[in-house]
């Protein structure tokens, strides 16, 4: 089998001016102008047809595509092994794993099977597909359907890992990963699937693999992204009133991660904080602070890393709380990184 060729981004409406809706809206609109801008695009996971998705992404879309939104097996594991087996026959199937702790039933398929794919065929073969899942905490959401796992993914080669933050990155990085002739994970969050913004339907641009600079600042640079954004921008916004100028940094997509942006940013301001919901030990900062360090040497003055603690998330919200991260703590690591070069 050749290789496919890779679509364009654009698709859909083409709307020129963007329309403020929610995350998880601008996820159902990246579907549908996906769907309608190519044939091959099919969806299946649990629950994703006729109830229209666990969380609603898929709303509306098995009433106009009967044929290609598919209610699966409560199997990861099958799903994930059935989305292969469309992808290496031609198609570019999508399918929604409801919980991202629940990939951890299918590791197999993704990364002895999925993940190889391209290399084991010596790139005969091509596995065109999309997981997507939502991670992160929620209150009452309990240990088993709020871990974030990023960081394991990201360790293996072969997977491209997205991670929106907002409802434009929502849709144009859904939109991207459907493109593309990898295999990508979509992690998106429960937690941001209400709020809203603006989106620019259709050729929005991904930048896939490309960060963004958010909060352009000169005395510290703070990567994050995800949830942890929005704490990250307000953490800098509270420290702007004590004239410190952070420069935030939303890395968006994690592999490939945008080295060079990030780089540069800690090359001009020598102090480095990352900020991610995930548990602190193992956690993708960890690969951030070193990669910097080694570019960087000495001129890196001081670095601090801000993720969850490493234990299981309580059901509570006010144990939850107690251990994610938090605009608090973030600013506290800012403030020590400060301190530490002056």
């Amino acid at each position: 089998m050749s290789t496919q060729a890779e679509r364009p981004v654009a698709g859909g409406v083409g709307t020129a001016d963007p329309i403020e809706c929610s995350y998880i809206r601008a996820v159902n609109m990246a579907l549908e102008d996906a769907m309608a801008a190519d044939p091959s695009v099919l969806i299946l996971g649990e629950d994703v047809a006729i109830p229209n998705g666990p969380f609603g992404a898929t709303k509306g879309l098995h009433a106009r595509y009967p044929d290609r939104v598919l209610d699966t097996p409560i199997s990861e594991s099958a799903m994930i092994g059935a989305t292969l087996g469309m992808a290496i026959a031609g198609l570019r199937p999508v399918v929604e794993i409801m919980y991202a702790d629940f990939l951890m039933v299918a590791m197999d398929q993704v990364v002895n099977q999925v993940a190889n794919t391209r290399y084991v065929s010596n790139s005969r073969m091509t596995a065109p597909l999309v997981i997507r899942t939502q991670q992160g905490s929620t209150p009452g959401s309990c240990a088993q359907h709020s871990q974030s796992l990023e960081a394991m993914l990201a360790h293996v080669p072969g997977l491209r890992i997205a991670i929106p933050a907002t409802p434009a990155d929502a849709y144009a990085m859904n939109m991207a990963a459907i493109q593309l002739n990898d295999p990508v994970v979509v992690l998106e969050s429960r937690r941001l699937y209400p709020t809203k913004g603006l989106v620019r339907r259709g050729g929005a641009d991904a930048g896939v693999g490309k960060a963004e600079v958010v909060r352009p600042g000169t005395d510290v640079t703070v990567v994050t992204w995800g949830t942890a954004r929005a704490w990250a921008e307000q953490a800098a916004a509270e420290l702007q009133a004590e004239g410190i100028d952070g420069e935030v940094i939303d890395l968006r997509w994690i592999a490939p991660w945008d080295q060079a942006t990030v780089i540069d940013s800690a090359r001009r301001t020598g102090c480095l904080v990352v900020v991610h919901e995930a548990v602190r030990t193992g956690g993708f900062g960890a690969e951030i602070v070193s990669t910097v360090a080694e570019a960087l040497g000495s001129r890196l003055r001081a670095c601090a890393r801000v993720g969850t603690a490493d234990v299981p998330i309580p059901s509570a919200p006010v144990l939850s709380a107690e251990i994610l991260p938090s605009p608090a703590r973030i600013r506290q690591a800012i403030m020590t990184v400060i301190q530490i070069t002056d």
